[in-house]
């Protein structure tokens, strides 16, 4: 979703920004009107997450997809292996994508529980000797989260925040680079923020693609070439309305709340079911079983008549999936709840 308040401010924006007589669509990136947009966002989202001066805030392309490659292009500087901790799908691609560049060291796995837990801290095999060590915050497939932030001494630390990002605040100084693409908490599909360390700019492996160099578009303020305008232009009408709704310690408060409704709700039911560890489970991605799951379809039917959509789980795991970003209202898990009440009556056998 995306917040209400957004949607209605592009609207009235639509044909005419500011009376320049064009549309967002319609400008060019590098005249004033799109300068002054791409600067107030990059501020804004600076503000909101405390990003320290000697880090890099760039809005690229390519998806988060693409970043499972730039993080090795950029960050081996002469090294030849990387640390990479496996959670869930998302995982996976990012450390296939590695071994096309790197020996890929999964220091921590989650595959023994199926992905229904985060490995202790204590189990895992770093490599001191690692150019970075990688890990995915919160899998929206299986709906496991990180609720720490790992510890890796000297070695830097790259998070895929693509699920996870403006859901509550985070410590930008513990990491290397940060990357995540907008679609979750951000913004329309087409944009990927990258928030990296300055120290980490510049010496990528040979042959990489200049628009895969991170100095590429540091050095040209994301706009070596066309970014993705309207993205970035709807990205910081979002960044705005977090500031106006109190940041991210608000947003945090209500996210919480959020998935502690959705969860206290399975937990107490018979009839369905979570199948995350509680201490590992995702605020933002809420997957759940039914008793019987021949009823899957009955459920995924009644409920989009209801006026609740996009709640099948993903083909890998089954079952349902609700995912609860920033901008889902706590209503909307609310009347999540009261559906799922009512539909148990209806199914279960008594």
């Amino acid at each position: 979703m995306l917040p209400v308040e957004v949607l209605e401010q592009a609207a009235t924006e639509m044909t005419d920004w500011h009376s320049s007589g064009m549309s967002v669509m319609e400008m060019s990136h590098r005249g004033k009107e799109f300068v002054s947009i791409a600067e107030k966002a990059e501020a804004d989202l600076r503000e909101i997450m405390a990003v320290p001066l000697n880090y890099k805030v760039l809005f690229l392309q390519g998806g988060a997809s693409s970043q499972f490659a730039m993080a090795p292009m950029n960050l081996l500087k002469g090294k030849n292996s990387a640390d990479y901790i496996n959670t869930g799908q998302w995982s996976k691609k990012a450390i296939a994508e590695a071994k096309r560049y790197c020996n890929v060291n999964i220091a921590a796995t989650g595959e023994p529980g199926n992905f229904t837990s985060i490995p202790p801290g204590s189990e895992w095999k770093l490599n001191s000797g690692a150019a970075y060590v990688h890990y995915t915050p919160n899998e929206t497939i299986g709906g496991v989260e990180f609720h720490f932030i790992p510890e890796t001494g000297e070695v830097p630390l790259i998070a895929d925040m693509s699920s996870t990002i403006l859901s509550r605040p985070v410590d930008v100084s513990k990491f290397g680079l940060i990357y995540a693409g907008a679609q979750k908490n951000i913004g329309p599909a087409g944009l990927t923020i990258v928030i990296i360390r300055d120290d980490l700019i510049g010496e990528p492996i040979p042959g990489t693609p200049v628009m895969f160099n991170y100095k590429t578009h540091a050095d040209n303020g994301s706009m070596y070439n066309t970014p993705p305008t309207y993205a970035w232009y709807i990205a910081g009408l979002v960044f705005d309305w977090i500031k106006r709704r109190g940041g991210l310690e608000a947003m945090a408060a209500v996210n919480n709340r959020k998935a502690g409704t959705l969860y206290d709700f399975i937990d107490k039911s018979d009839f369905y079911k979570n199948p995350v560890a509680p201490e590992c489970r995702s605020w933002m991605n809420v997957p759940f079983t039914l008793l019987n799951p021949e009823l899957d379809g009955k459920f995924l039917e009644e409920s989009k008549k209801a006026g609740l959509v996009a709640l099948k789980g993903h083909r890998s795991v089954g079952g349902m999936r609700a995912s609860i970003y920033n901008a889902m209202p706590e209503t909307g898990v609310d009347a999540l709840i009261a559906f799922m009440q009512e539909f148990r009556k209806k199914n279960v056998k008594l």
